[in-house]
């Protein structure tokens, strides 16, 4: 039914959520919030809450949860690379066609050294993928 509050809520932090059974069926028909969980996606860890036990259906929808979060994490950081790639593009043109000398004065030896040093990690990994595809 629409409207309806779903049954788990995940208040997500860094590296994963803090998990709650949501209640709705209650007396003074409020919303109710009770911690159950706190996953960490990036150690596939899942610790119940206080001396609490997990339900088979609570870990499944955890698990379930922490499958759809790590491929929006993966995701989001391939596509903030891409943006990357247009910030590049559009301080390139800024720098040829916009830039004060005072303003590249400001900017120039921080990104010098920020290019430098994805060049060499770039480089470095790409030397890395083409010896173990020899090998």
């Amino acid at each position: 039914m629409a409207g309806e509050l779903p049954e788990y809520y995940f208040r997500v932090r860094e590296n994963g959520a803090f998990v709650f059974r949501v209640d709705t069926e209650n007396r003074q028909r409020r919303i109710d919030m009770d911690q159950i969980a706190v996953v960490n996606i990036r150690k596939g860890e899942i610790k119940p809450h206080g001396e609490r036990t997990l339900s088979a259906r609570d870990l499944e929808v955890i698990k379930e949860w922490m499958a759809e979060r790590l491929e929006l994490v993966e995701y989001r950081d391939i596509d903030d690379i891409h943006r990357a790639v247009d910030y590049l593009n559009t301080t390139t043109h800024w720098a040829q066609s916009r830039a004060t000398d005072e303003q590249l004065e400001e900017v120039t030896d921080a990104l010098l050294l920020a290019m430098h040093d994805l060049r060499t990690v770039l480089v470095r990994k790409k030397a890395d993928r083409l010896l173990s595809e020899e090998g």
